[in-house]
């Protein structure tokens, strides 16, 4: 006859078990969802005004572009090529192959005689505005901020494209502070 207590497990002991179990789990979970699903940033400038303020934190999609290329418009996250420790957010513009020229703030696409529609910029683009040229690398991305005006951005690197596997994902949401939340357009 086994006695109380011989060969069966304290239930406190299996409580505290059980709560390991579930937290070790969790904790499992949140590091595979930030590593391989979302990534977090924020913005410390204003270069994407007024689509991201600064201030802002943002989530984006690592994800994204598992089956898919970036396309012009898209807002990345990505390793800066002239240091690739910080975190950029910027818009893309350029795409691989492709020659990019900004003359009088207004950009051609390919020797396209209509300039590429920008409603996203904050405002008129009075500072740096052109002569510029770029052949995009057929495995890199130009990209530029919305603030063109106050943006550090490809026009001022000294390694000028975000190669595509230094983009981490696409910007998805904002999502602090809370009355700038929203969806990334």
């Amino acid at each position: 006859m086994i006695e109380r207590g011989q060969g069966a497990i304290n239930p406190v002991i299996r409580e505290l078990i059980s709560w390991v179990i579930y937290f070790g789990g969790a904790l499992l979970f949140a590091l595979l969802l930030k590593n391989y699903v979302i990534i977090n940033a924020d913005v410390p400038t204003g270069s994407m005004e007024n689509t991201i303020m600064p201030g802002d934190r943002l989530i984006g999609n690592r994800l994204a572009y598992i089956k898919e290329e970036p396309v012009r418009g898209d807002i990345v996250i990505f390793r800066y090529p002239d240091d690739e420790e910080e975190l950029y957010v910027k818009r893309v513009i350029g795409l691989p192959g492709e020659t990019v020229d900004i003359t009088e703030g207004r950009i051609y696409i390919d020797g396209a005689a209509e300039a590429l529609e920008e409603t996203y910029l904050k405002e008129t683009w009075t500072v740096a505005t052109g002569d510029y040229h770029f052949e995009v690398p057929e495995d890199s991305y130009l990209v530029l901020g919305d603030n063109r005006n106050d943006s550090w951005d490809a026009r001022y690197w000294t390694n000028t494209y975000v190669h595509m596997d230094k983009i981490l994902g696409k910007a998805e949401v904002v999502y602090w502070p809370l009355k700038n939340m929203g969806k990334l357009e």
